[in-house]
């Protein structure tokens, strides 16, 4: 056998030694190239999820915007027949009718004492402060007990976006609720165009606060409803 012949076999070895390896490399590098993309693209994809779950479970910030409490799940306005009211002309209102329009509320008895009356001048106060948006808040009195309203009060009540509305305390308190140990009067509750009551304030509470509650809500849902009847 020649020295060609005797070398021939171990080229060939040589070659089928070190050159399937250089392949099977190749294939390695672009099997993880492809991994390491298709992980990029699921990290693309997860980060709204991830970073939702992180800042619900491992960051909740404690800080409030809103100034009144917020009714969660808001209260839906009970039918017609379950709150019967009566206007100052003694006909009969339906309550659905109010929808439409923001209603900021308050409740009392005829003889309206002190808290009422403040109640009612805070109402027609900021209706006003609201500016171009007033027409899109009606101020309501839930008249309660058998007493109409005292005289003196209906001038300041008979005004376009004022609603004065005899009803049963017990069927309103279906629908209305006050804090903890306070009574129905006691506070300012804010009813949104689809009927739903959805925030109701402090017997105790600021004013100016109770303005910037209505400011932000006009501004944050200029869609819902519109200015009038």
């Amino acid at each position: 056998m020649s020295t060609r012949e005797r070398e021939a076999p171990d080229a060939a070895l040589q070659f089928s030694v070190h050159g399937m390896p250089t392949q099977d490399l190749a294939s390695a590098q672009r099997t993880r190239r492809g991994r390491l993309k298709m992980l990029l693209v699921w990290l693309v994809c997860a980060a709204p999820v991830v970073t939702s779950y992180l800042t619900y479970y491992a960051w909740r910030p404690h800080t409030r915007v809103n100034h009144g409490t917020l009714v969660m799940p808001p209260r839906a306005m009970p039918p017609d027949a379950r709150l019967p009211l009566t206007g100052p002309d003694a006909r009969a209102v339906a309550l659905s009718a109010l929808k439409g329009q923001w209603l900021l509320v308050s409740v009392a008895d005829g003889a309206c004492p002190a808290d009422c009356e403040r109640h009612l001048y805070w109402q027609r106060q900021l209706r006003e402060v609201l500016g171009k948006d007033k027409d899109r808040l009606d101020r309501v009195w839930f008249v309660t007990g058998a007493a109409p309203p005292r005289a003196a009060l209906m001038p300041g009540l008979n005004a376009p976006g004022s609603w004065v509305l005899q009803a049963d305390q017990q069927a309103l308190s279906d629908w209305l609720a006050p804090d903890a140990g306070q009574a129905l009067s006691a506070h300012l509750y804010l009813v949104d165009p689809r009927g739903d009551w959805m925030m109701r304030w402090p017997a105790d509470a600021d004013p100016t606060h109770i303005k910037k509650d209505l400011l932000r809500l006009m501004k944050a849902n200029n869609s819902w409803d519109e200015a009038g009847r």
